[in-house]
This record gives structure tokens, C-alpha cells and sequence, in this order.
């Protein structure tokens, strides 16, 4: 079995571009990947150009062989460009192992753990801009069954967080948890803006609303101060989501940046996803997987989420752009805030090529700092997973 050809695409998500790839083989079993970063697509594409002619003539089943070569041979390793193309080959491989055997990616990796992931609700915040936007949306949110909301309530700011500013903010924390109570877990997105005085006097300000962590709240260049930020104050921490691999990992855990950690499948891929859940087992760290992309790699950290001992939340993008459903056979069942594990052989998702050329690329900007910080979604936007499961695994 040798691999003879991959093909590529960018699909307009419109606050980003999904980045898919398709690895074909000699026996027509094909595998799918993702490599979405998020901003400069383009690179991406000119990654995988350039790890094409390295892989043609390869044998599939030999994942981490080739994921091993690849980054050996590597001179420049590390970064979000090399690791997101690596990434992508990474699940289309396991793709292509799961459906030569017949069996879904999660047994593959040692068998579930659990039938249903508990998931974190992201999105459900779309257009809100005052406290009493955020506390109306955050209703809605909880009647649909989500237990756990994620937002990020600091506008447009950066670095500093002025008096006003900070007051302003913790309002809407404050209306939505009065909004859903005691009974809904709250996570407060910061989006690695701040410095460290202004995260460590945010975080003061949080301890009353007793938030389930405070997420990347510095600057990634200012992460050799999470120890210290961690020592002040009295709010959980998570972060991780910039981590390209299982050697910066390691540091993490090693210096003790947080309580949770979050490493996106996209960006580091099903086998050092596995990596960081056990090295993080060993170390008393929770599991919480980055996951605001596209429809593989939600799939993928589902997989990896049912066969992980120390899994604890998946974060779900719960509305999503109205062609979402053109791009891909999707098919995920929510219940009560929970999604059921896929049954299908490999990743269980086949990408529908006419969808992903109908919808090419566009050019979107980082919205943190310009005012617009919710409007992530198109008019018409719509939850893309089912929520009846009569019909799941049949």
C-alpha cells in the first residue's frame, strides 16, 4: 500500500478558512485531514507542496515513521505552519489505517473510555455587546443544554486594562452567571492579551464569580510568567493552545503555566495530542482540548477525547456558517451538552469536494482588537450537529 498522490484545499469559514488535505493511495482508500490555523492559509499550502514529494511512495500504515522523518528532516521544526501540515497528514494517515481495518479511529488508539464527551459551549455569545446581550444569549445557551460557556468579555483591549475598562468587564460576568446560576461552569476567554499586572488585577476581579479557569491570559511571549501569575491569585488557569508539540509540552508541565491544558488536534495532531493527555495524566493536569475549527478535527478530538483516561471537557463551537453542512457528510449528535462518540471506520467524515470549491478562500483579519469581537458568524447561522440520536449508529 503506498501513498500516490494528496490533494488540498482553503474554504472560506468567514472568520477564517478551513485548511483540508486528502492523502490517496494505490488501493483507493483515502484519508482526510485538517491543518486550519486560522491566518496565513496560504502557508500551508505551500507546506504541503513542499512535503508532497516526501510522502509519495510512502506506505500509510507507518504513521509515526513518517510524522517521526518528516519533522527530523525538518531543519527549521517546530511553529504553527510546519506543525498544522503535519498535523493534517497526521489524521489523514489514521484515516486511511481506520478504514483499512474497518474500525473507528478511537479503537485504534486503545478503545473508549466513554460513549459521550462532555463539551464546553463557544459561540453562543454571537452579536452580544452588553451585559444584558450576554446575559439574554447565555439563557438561550443553557435552555439548549450546554452546562459550561466560554466567552471573552474585554472588548477590544490590549495589554492594559484601565479601571473603567476592567469595571465594564466584569459586569458581564456578572450578568451571566446571574443569568445561569450556580449550576453552569463559566470560563472566561482572555485570548493571550494581557500583560501581567493587568491579568493578575483581572483575575482578582473574577474570584467572586468562581469561574472554572481563566484562559490564556498573557501574551505568548509572556508565558515564562504564568508561574508567577499562578502564585497570586486564586483562579484556575488554562492555556496550551499555541503548543505545536509534545516538547513544548513538556515545558509547560514542567514549569507548571496551568491548571488545564489545552492543545488543539489542528496544531499538533492525533499522535502528540496522545502525548500531551498522558504526560499531563502523570502530572495531575486536566485534559481540555482547543477545538474551534472545522469538521475533522472536531471528529478527530472526539476520537481522542473517547480513548483519553484523563479527558475532562471539549470546547464546541455551537453555531457555525449555514454551509457548513455543504462541506462534509458531518454527522455529530448532542445530548444535554455532550457529544456522542462516532461509530464509522477512520475519522468517520467524508470530505464533499464540490462544497469545499463552491466556498474558496477569503481573506479575513484578527478581530480581537478592533470592536468587533463577536460578530464571528454570517446571517443564517446555525447549529450543525443533530440533537436527535434515535437514529445514531444506524
Amino acid at each position: 500500500m503506498k501513498i500516490t498522490n494528496i490533494k488540498t484545499w482553503l474554504c472560506d469559514a468567514y472568520r477564517t478558512n478551513f485548511a483540508f488535505v486528502k492523502i490517496e493511495t494505490d488501493s483507493g482508500i483515502v484519508g482526510y485531514g485538517e491543518s486550519s490555523i486560522g491566518q496565513f492559509e496560504h502557508a500551508i499550502l505551500g507546506m504541503f507542496k513542499d512535503l508532497e514529494r516526501k510522502i509519495i511512495g510512502l506506505d500509510p500504515r507507518d504513521v509515526d515513521k513518517i510524522l517521526h522523518d518528516l519533522n527530523r528532516d525538518s531543519f527549521w521544526r517546530g511553529g504553527p505552519v510546519l506543525s498544522s501540515a503535519l498535523s493534517g497528514i497526521d489524521m489523514a494517515l489514521w484515516d486511511i489505517k481506520g478504514k483499512l481495518w474497518g474500525e473507528p479511529i478511537w479503537q485504534l488508539l486503545g478503545g473508549k473510555m466513554r460513549d459521550k464527551v462532555s463539551c464546553y459551549a463557544n459561540a453562543w455569545f454571537v452579536g452580544a455587546k452588553t451585559p444584558e446581550e450576554f446575559a439574554a444569549k447565555a439563557k438561550v445557551a443553557m435552555q439548549g443544554g450546554w452546562k459550561a460557556l466560554k466567552w471573552d468579555p474585554f472588548g477590544s483591549c490590549y495589554r492594559d486594562i484601565s479601571t473603567s475598562e476592567l469595571d465594564r468587564s466584569l459586569a458581564c460576568v456578572a450578568a451571566v452567571r446571574e443569568a445561569v446560576g450556580k449550576g453552569v461552569d463559566l470560563m472566561i476567554e482572555c485570548h493571550g492579551r494581557f500583560n501581567l499586572e493587568s491579568a493578575t488585577r483581572i483575575a482578582h476581579g473574577l474570584e467572586e464569580f468562581d469561574v472554572m479557569w481563566m484562559e490564556e491570559p498573557l501574551f505568548p511571549e509572556l508565558q515564562y510568567t504564568m508561574p508567577d501569575l499562578r502564585r497570586k491569585i486564586n483562579v484556575p488557569l488554562a492555556t496550551g493552545e499555541r503548543i505545536y508539540n509534545k516538547y513544548q509540552a513538556m515545558d509547560f508541565i514542567k514549569q507548571g503555566y496551568a491548571d488545564f491544558i489545552q492543545p488543539d488536534a489542528s496544531k499538533v495532531g492525533i499522535v502528540d495530542m496522545r502525548a500531551i493527555a498522558s504526560m499531563a495524566e502523570a502530572s495531575g493536569i486536566g485534559f481540555c482540548p482547543h477545538n474551534p475549527m472545522g469538521p475533522l478535527t472536531n471528529a478527530v478530538t472526539l476520537h481522542i477525547a473517547a480513548s483519553t483516561p484523563n479527558f475532562f471537557l471539549l470546547e464546541t463551537m455551537i453555531n457555525d456558517v449555514p454551509w457548513r453542512t455543504e462541506l462534509s457528510d458531518e454527522q455529530i449528535f448532542v445530548e444535554e451538552g455532550e457529544m456522542l462518540v462516532p461509530n464509522k471506520p477512520g475519522i468517520g467524515i467524508t470530505l464533499r469536494e464540490e462544497g469545499l470549491e463552491k466556498h474558496p478562500y477569503k481573506s479575513h483579519s484578527l478581530r480581537h482588537y478592533r470592536g468587533d469581537l463577536t460578530a464571528i458568524r454570517p446571517e443564517g447561522a446555525k447549529e450543525w450537529f443533530t440533537r436527535n440520536s434515535n437514529t445514531y449508529g444506524k
